[in-house]
């Protein structure tokens, strides 16, 4: 990967929606010659796909936590993970070192569906104990940043 590739990827995470006409302008560089680095780029892994940010606000998820999971049997890991499939409010997850298992990323419409996420992680998903913090709100990163170390 050369400095083209890191600003053609850069432009990408900006705007996964750019004509190749687009990208080429931007890095200096014809369309078919974009569009092979492009190719190129996919297929060595290095570019995964595109991916729409939604605006959970929008979507009436106001409320909006990161929860720490300690299983009571964390060698289940494997059962816990494929049941979290089954809350479409749970929009990201790790599993992590320390004290606890996972870090959850939830989106709610409110306390009352938060609460449920909850029991319903301990009831059914063997999840011995939550820690949860509230986001009051999200720090704008340009994530084409990781590109330049």
């Amino acid at each position: 990967m050369d400095s083209v590739d890191r600003d053609i990827l850069a432009e990408l995470t900006r705007d996964g929606r750019m004509t190749y006409q687009e990208l080429g302008r931007a890095v200096r560089l014809s369309a078919n010659a974009v569009a092979d680095r492009v190719r190129r780029l996919r297929a060595s892994g290095l570019l995964l796909g595109y991916h729409a940010k939604l605006d959970l606000t929008a979507l009436g998820r106001t409320l909006l936590m990161f929860t720490e999971a300690r299983l009571a049997d964390p060698l289940r890991g494997a059962e816990f993970e494929r049941g979290l499939a089954e809350f479409p409010q749970i929009i990201a997850a790790a599993h992590v070192t320390g004290e606890y298992d996972y870090q959850l990323r939830i989106a709610c419409t409110g306390t009352n569906e938060f609460e449920d996420v909850i029991d319903r992680l301990k009831r059914d998903h063997g999840v011995r104990e939550l820690r949860s913090r509230l986001v009051l709100r999200e720090i704008p990163l340009d994530p084409a940043l990781v590109l330049q170390g």
